[in-house]
């Protein structure tokens, strides 16, 4: 049964749509491509014309596969674009080796040209390697932000949803394209049609860039204890040099020991332990996601020695550091 809908007034005169190209890497995130997709869709529905036509294209141009396995046929393959068109590269999982270096001279030389170029989750680690966000703000997924961090420090790197920085564009993914696209049809047609849209998606909580990606501490964590929170918010922000927990307590103005009961109390563990599992989760993240040696992750991670950083990995995840990056090197691969 088709549904009839209000048509919306739309604040422009060009009557020419303007067009996205959706370059799909191998296993790249569906959400964050359909998210952006979607919102375009609708704003044409909403808008009873076509403000925006889009296409796929990939390296290679015939099918791209996104990270749940399912194939995508491309409609064409890297090619010259019109300086009106705004390219964005939908990344996923493996983005490092779905970065080849055929897309890198393509982006640069669309860059060259003047496109406005925006990379999508973890996309904003092509955009990157392509030297396109060189002095310019830019965000990434969550889980990315430390590899990226390490490898593009000439990059000012947010922990915002989306980040808009002249022509280029990065979003943290998930339905953060949501917001990217809602903002982008305000700025171009109006603030009624970007509702209208958000309201098809029953997206109710709009976001700007102002807004961070992630959780609050105490939604995280699941403890809504002040002190505490603080005090986890502390061991996230110093991994590489770590704060002893007597000075940890004294900062939030309490004893060593009152803050170990705190932490046994609502996370039944120590604040040493605590503190040692976010470490290796990071330290994790940067074998599975860089080309640091072994011994420059530990470092990053607050290790003095590789063999004491070896002994806490295997304590932790039943393997070396070195085996992990090799299995995870293999699957990567098949």
């Amino acid at each position: 049964m088709q549904f009839g809908h209000q048509m919306v007034k739309v604040e422009t005169v060009s009557l020419r749509p303007k067009r996205f190209v959706f370059v799909l890497q191998e296993k790249f995130t569906m959400l964050s491509f359909a998210c952006a997709l979607e919102s375009l869709r609708i704003a044409n529905r909403m808008a009873g014309r076509t403000l925006y036509e889009w296409i796929m294209t990939g390296d290679g141009g015939e099918v791209a596969h996104c990270s749940a396995g399912t194939g995508f046929r491309l409609d064409c393959d890297l090619g010259e674009l019109s300086r009106d068109d705004t390219v964005l590269v939908c990344g996923g999982i493996d983005v490092r080796e779905a970065t080849t270096k055929r897309m890198l001279n393509w982006l640069r030389r669309e860059a060259r040209r003047g496109a406005t170029i925006g990379g999508l989750c973890t996309a904003g680690y092509t955009l990157a390697k392509a030297g396109l966000l060189d002095g310019r703000k830019a965000t990434i997924h969550w889980e990315n932000q430390d590899s990226f961090r390490e490898e593009f420090d000439e990059v000012e790197l947010t922990k915002s949803v989306f980040v808009i920085d002249g022509n280029r564009i990065t979003t943290a993914g998930g339905t953060a394209s949501i917001d990217l696209m809602l903002k982008l049809i305000a700025d171009e047609h109006g603030e009624e049609l970007a509702n209208a849209v958000a309201d098809q998606l029953i997206y109710s909580s709009i976001r700007t860039d102002q807004d961070t990606q992630r959780l609050s501490v105490p939604t995280r964590i699941g403890v809504r204890h002040p002190k505490l929170s603080l005090v986890v918010q502390m061991m996230e922000q110093n991994i590489e040099e770590p704060i002893s927990p007597s000075l940890l307590a004294s900062d939030v103005g309490m004893s060593t020991r009152q803050l170990e009961r705190l932490f046994r109390r609502y996370l039944n563990r120590s604040p040493k332990r605590y503190y040692m599992e976010l470490r290796l989760q990071r330290a994790r993240n940067l074998l599975m996601q860089t080309d640091m040696s072994v011994i420059n992750v530990a470092l990053a991670c607050g290790f003095a020695s590789p063999s004491h950083f070896s002994k806490c990995y295997r304590a932790q995840y039943d393997t070396t550091p070195y085996r992990e990056r090799g299995a995870h090197a293999v699957r990567s691969s098949s």
